[in-house]
């Protein structure tokens, strides 16, 4: 369902639309108007993984969605304020995003202390 709103109506509805249906609050604030589809693609699996990653593991009572854009990139940040502890290394979603991102020119960045939350930035162009 999200997917067919994010084609229809754009990313930041898809996204509110995952958030709707989360069993844990998801702020989401922003919006980055209509993008070419292989990045509003990009950044939607990364909002949905990130989101997916914070519900399963994070033990977060509220995750953070935020949409802008800086420069000549579009940038999706998702955060919680969790156990932390995420790692590229030993999670093959997180590595999908990344290798995802990088596919359509972009970069991903994840931070993730033990007991501080987790934060993935991902930004792909948008000139």
């Amino acid at each position: 369902m999200a997917f067919i709103l994010l084609v229809q109506a754009g990313l930041a509805p898809a996204i509110r639309s995952l958030a709707e249906r989360c069993p844990i609050s998801v702020e989401v604030a922003g919006d980055l108007g209509r993008l070419e589809p292989r990045f509003e693609a990009a950044l939607y699996f990364v909002a949905a993984e990130a989101i997916t990653n914070a519900v399963k593991h994070s033990r977060a009572q509220r995750i953070w969605v935020e949409l802008r854009r800086r420069a000549e990139w579009a940038v999706v940040e998702v955060s919680d304020g969790g156990v932390g502890g995420a790692e590229l290394s030993r999670g093959s979603g997180l590595v999908g995003l990344l290798d995802r991102v990088a596919a359509v020119g972009g970069r991903l960045d994840v931070r993730s202390k033990q007991s501080h939350g987790t934060r993935l930035h991902a930004e792909v162009p948008c000139a």
